[in-house]
């Protein structure tokens, strides 16, 4: 179920609340440009500029969502891998812009 599914899901509960969407997986900005650019058959190491002044140190040493609560009391489970994600992101955004230019 995609994340609208989620929040059908949600919106179906008697009283409101919080949960977390999340596949439980952690990706780095790195993994992002790659599935990005490769979607649109460019390397992300072409055009993608890192300024070392720009790098924050690490916050916390890991960043995942935890989603066992959306599982357990709605019954939902990711469907979309990070890759599909990322295309599906990429493709709207290609989308804007061509409806952009008319």
């Amino acid at each position: 179920m995609t994340t609208s599914g989620a929040m059908w899901l949600m919106l179906q509960r008697d009283e409101p609340d919080d949960f977390v969407v999340a596949t439980g997986k952690t990706h780095s900005v790195r993994n992002l440009c790659e599935e990005a650019f490769s979607h649109v058959g460019l390397d992300w190491a072409e055009h993608v500029i890192t300024d070392e002044r720009f790098i924050r140190p690490a916050e916390v040493d890991l960043l995942v969502g935890d989603a066992s609560r959306a599982r357990a009391e709605l019954g939902w489970e990711p469907t979309v891998s990070f890759s599909q994600l990322v295309a599906m992101m990429v493709d709207a955004d290609l989308e804007l812009v061509r409806s952009t230019r008319r």
